[in-house]
């Protein structure tokens, strides 16, 4: 018997081993050492941006000793990582080649930036919110609505500019119809309001009786009340019959409903946070020269 008979599974077995790690071998090199295209870990966000946007490129292909990114524009990086921008619309390639010998690429869509259109002033609207009436020495509000910076009031009492701001406030000496002008810088036209402010009572003619004469104030001290108990502007309406009828007396009786006693200044305080009151009737009473009220006597309800 010959030796390779004699050691014939010894040597079948040394065969088969030494196969075996020369293709471990061989397969180990071809991810070490022999690489594709479809190796190249490569990334580039996003594939669709407008001009002027930022582009991210991103490699971490591990064997690569050099790298070389074309992005398709003329402009090339050898970084690893970092950021582009295309000044012009169209479809690009960007390119990763890795040592000169593998590459990959990435399509890339830049759309054109749409250019905000200018503003059309003629198309811009300004409104004024003020009420169309009110009375002498109230406190008028008037809001502009509009997006304009710049305001220029005239609440055509005085013929002269009254506010710049865009929330104004006017209290008009004089009864009468009024045009208020509003001036800003969207608008190449004024934009105009309409009030008419009414005296604190009719002047009286001179064949009015004392008796409509005195139902008159009793009216209108009914009429700033009432405004009150509604919510309104309290100062305006408060001080108004403090120095029209009360000669600015804030002691001034006030008697409610036949019974409730108070000072005026104290039921107006009331009235305005107890509101919703329904001022039913007012009557004034006068001192000795008809000058001042020393009381009032007021029916309300709710």
């Amino acid at each position: 018997m010959n030796y390779f008979e004699k050691n014939k599974k010894n040597i079948i077995i040394g065969v088969i081993a030494t196969l075996l790690i020369a293709a471990l071998v061989a397969l180990w090199l071809q991810k070490k050492v022999i690489h594709s295209n479809d190796d190249i870990v490569g990334l580039v966000y996003p594939s669709t941006l407008m001009v002027g946007d930022t582009l991210l490129f991103e490699d971490k292909t591990q064997f690569a000793k050099t790298k070389r990114w074309s992005f398709g524009d003329g402009a090339t990086s050898d970084k690893n990582s970092g950021i582009h921008f295309y000044n012009k619309p169209g479809y690009y390639q960007v390119t990763l080649i890795i040592d000169n010998k593998y590459s990959k690429s990435f399509p890339v869509m830049v759309r054109s930036r749409e250019v905000a259109k200018p503003k059309d002033t003629a198309k811009i609207r300004t409104t004024i919110d003020a009420q169309s009436q009110a009375m002498v020495f109230e406190n008028v509000q008037f809001r502009a609505i509009s997006d304009a910076k710049q305001f220029t009031w005239k609440f055509g009492e005085t013929g002269n500019i009254d506010s710049k701001e865009k929330f104004a406030t006017y209290s008009y000496k004089k009864p009468g119809d009024y045009v208020v002008t509003l001036f800003t810088d969207e608008n190449i036209e004024p934009i105009l309001h309409h009030i008419k402010i009414l005296p604190g009572y009719d002047a009286l003619q001179e064949d009015v009786t004392v008796e409509d004469m005195y139902s008159k104030m009793d009216n209108d001290f009914k009429y700033h009340l009432q405004q009150i108990a509604n919510g309104n502007s309290f100062n305006t309406h408060y001080n108004y019959l403090l120095k029209k009828y009360l000669c600015n007396n804030e002691n001034t009786v006030v008697k409610v409903n036949d019974s409730k006693v108070n000072n005026f200044y104290m039921y107006c305080a009331g009235l305005q946070f107890d509101k919703n009151n329904v001022i039913q009737t007012v009557k004034v009473n006068f001192d000795d020269t008809q000058s001042c009220v020393t009381k009032v006597d007021i029916t309300q309800s709710k």
